[in-house]
């Protein structure tokens, strides 16, 4: 089958398995259309056309995948008592390392599609699926509002969960949907009572418009990657050329390197979320003119990771679903009844985020430097921020506006300095990239820390009360790939400490 792709990829400089992963993902788009056109009196038909375009997509390691979701169908219908998400979990997830240890035996590029991808999507969904039968089986008194929501009450059948496991337009990368979700798409049940007033069709209009953009969106940055890939990636900070440029351009340089790496990812995942619209999936109502909005399916906010206004937007835009699945099930699970989270639950919550990554070194220096950005973001929102803020009701300042647009810089040369490891994979590669960079992403967090922490908090605290203008409560950030800030930390501590003296 290789042989097919090997001219096209030849041609245009890509490797064959990229050239298969972005057929795969363009010819769902059409697929998408004549899935949706099915009718909702058939529901097994359209479980099983999921099953069979995932089959197609998977011939050579269909089994590989196969022995999660069957094992998880068993488990999850046969253990009855309140361990059982956390066996299912223990499972797949084991399923999963043992298929990252393989793909680092061989030494296998990030560029190369295997199967660990596809096996991360569905280890959300599998362990989703888990949780949200343990809720179905748990009184609704005791659970949250999505809990509520997504719980399962009625065991599916084999068809039905190889339909959800098999959702053929998120399978490959995502994005990754709850079994409940699913089961509104195939019942349509999603859009009842949301019909156009001037529409006689049960599925709104405007999903074909807001698809073939977003798919027109995801072509745009898969063509800037594939032109501009072989100049600008991570790795050429650690090629010879590198070193024989100017400081200045050297990180002018790198910082388009960053946006270049991440094109990558905004096509698959614009690709993906065009697929599922075409769908029904991702149906958000309608917007103040009528047009009906379709942002349901979304895995990545664009604009607000180039253009954040601080890292803590950055991380909530970027692999928006996996931040769902890691609050969802993690964070909030590992949290005693009763208890808010605290330290302990970001920690696992965090420790799961980078085992589910894979076992590469690069992965973890990424996720720990990760712990002291999200440190210093909030130390300059709780000291810096109310002092720039203007009055309710006034217009913005340019103090306000300075302030935005220098954490819009510091957010992007924070990102691709942290960023560069999770890409180059090896402690080595990680830390040469670094010194070549001159270590300014440590120079930059480390004397923001080191301001706040040597008595900058509390001159700010006193301006602050001084002025009458009071920090708004700086909560531990919503995005749960990172590690929790090193205040939570030094809280935690200090709790402990009180608990051990009582």
């Amino acid at each position: 089958m290789d042989a097919l792709f090997v001219p096209l990829a030849s041609t245009i400089g890509a490797s064959v398995d990229q050239i298969k992963l972005i057929s795969c993902l363009l010819i769902a788009c059409p697929l998408g259309s004549l899935f949706i056109r099915i009718p909702a009196s058939q529901p097994n038909l359209k479980h099983l056309f999921n099953l069979l375009v995932s089959v197609f997509f998977f011939i050579p390691v269909l089994n590989l995948l196969l022995g999660s979701v069957l094992g998880t169908y068993h488990i999850a219908a046969n253990v009855k008592g309140p361990n059982m998400p956390w066996i299912v979990f223990a499972f797949v997830m084991g399923h999963l390392t043992v298929n990252h240890v393989i793909r680092a035996f061989y030494d296998l590029s990030y560029e190369t599609f295997e199967v660990t991808g596809p096996q991360m999507v569905l280890t959300m969904k599998l362990t989703t699926f888990a949780w949200n039968v343990w809720d179905g089986r748990t009184a609704p008194e005791n659970l949250d509002k999505w809990q509520l929501q997504k719980r399962v009450t009625k065991y599916p059948t084999l068809l039905e969960f190889l339909g959800y496991s098999f959702y053929f337009p998120g399978v490959l990368v995502g994005p990754y949907l709850d079994y409940a979700s699913y089961v509104s798409l195939i019942d349509e049940s999603l859009f009842e009572g949301k019909r156009s007033p001037n529409s006689t069709r049960s599925i709104p209009d405007g999903r074909k418009r807001v698809a073939y953009r977003k798919m027109l969106t995801g072509l745009v940055f898969l063509g800037m990657f594939v032109v501009l890939s072989p100049s600008f990636y991570y790795g050429i900070v650690i090629t010879p050329w590198f070193m024989t440029q100017g400081f200045l351009y050297r990180m002018a340089y790198f910082q388009f390197s960053g946006f270049i790496e991440r094109s990558k990812y905004y096509a698959i995942w614009t690709l993906t979320e065009g697929a599922s619209i075409l769908t029904g999936l991702g149906f958000t109502g309608y917007g103040p003119s009528g047009e009906s909005t379709w942002e349901g399916a979304a895995n990545v906010k664009v604009l607000e990771i180039e253009l954040p206004s601080n890292f803590k937007v950055l991380l909530d835009s970027w692999n928006i679903n996996t931040n769902i699945w890691l609050r969802e099930c993690i964070y909030k699970r590992v949290t005693p009844k009763g208890k808010k989270p605290g330290f302990r639950s970001s920690m696992l919550t965090f420790a799961t985020s980078a085992f589910w990554h894979g076992i590469a070194t690069g992965y973890y220096l990424t996720f720990f430097f990760g712990g002291f950005i999200t440190t210093a973001g909030r130390l300059c929102r709780a000291n810096l921020r109310p002092l720039v803020l203007p009055p309710p009701g006034a217009p913005t300042t340019v103090t306000k506006r300075i302030y935005d647009w220098t954490g819009t810089l510091a957010s992007i040369l924070i990102l691709n300095y942290v960023a560069a490891p999770f890409m180059l994979l090896t402690f080595t590669d990680s830390i040469e990239a670094w010194r070549r960079l001159h270590w300014y992403g440590f120079w930059m967090i480390g004397s923001t820390l080191a301001f706040f922490w040597l008595g900058g908090s509390g001159f700010l605290k006193a301006v602050q009360k001084k002025e009458g203008k009071v920090a708004e409560k700086v909560m531990t950030p919503e995005s749960h790939v990172m590690p929790p800030p090193l205040d939570d930390v030094a809280e935690e501590f200090k709790e402990l400490q009180k608990r051990m003296k009582e």
